[in-house]
């Protein structure tokens, strides 16, 4: 698989809802702590069914060049050969058991001796 054919899964918690899209490129970016996420990849509309969630993703990111996602949001990111269906969906059921990665605050706790 060639670089400029690459295709990535990538899996985030936002607002209560896990997303799940597909896209060209994803990186540490240039952003502490963020995720670089580029060429976001949709479904083409070659049949009569719509996924209303897929609908709302490419609504969502309709003009957006890269987006950034705090890297405790991202619950996975796979390299996939195969592009699937971009989507949204609740966090409830068997997708209650995905967890935000802990964030590190840094010092400032006091120790003891």
């Amino acid at each position: 698989m060639s670089s400029t054919q690459r295709l990535y899964r990538v899996t985030f918690l936002n607002q209560g809802q896990v997303y799940e899209v597909y896209a060209r490129k994803v990186s540490h970016g240039g952003m502490l702590g963020f995720v670089e996420i580029e060429q976001l990849v949709f479904g083409e509309k070659t049949t009569l069914l719509v996924d209303p969630s897929e609908e709302k993703l490419k609504t969502e990111f309709a003009n957006v060049e890269r987006t950034y996602v705090p890297v405790q949001a991202i619950v996975r990111i796979d390299e996939v050969s195969k592009q699937g269906q971009a989507r949204i969906h609740a966090v409830n059921g068997e997708s209650a058991r995905v967890m935000p990665f802990p964030v590190f605050t840094g010092g400032g706790g006091e120790h003891k001796k």
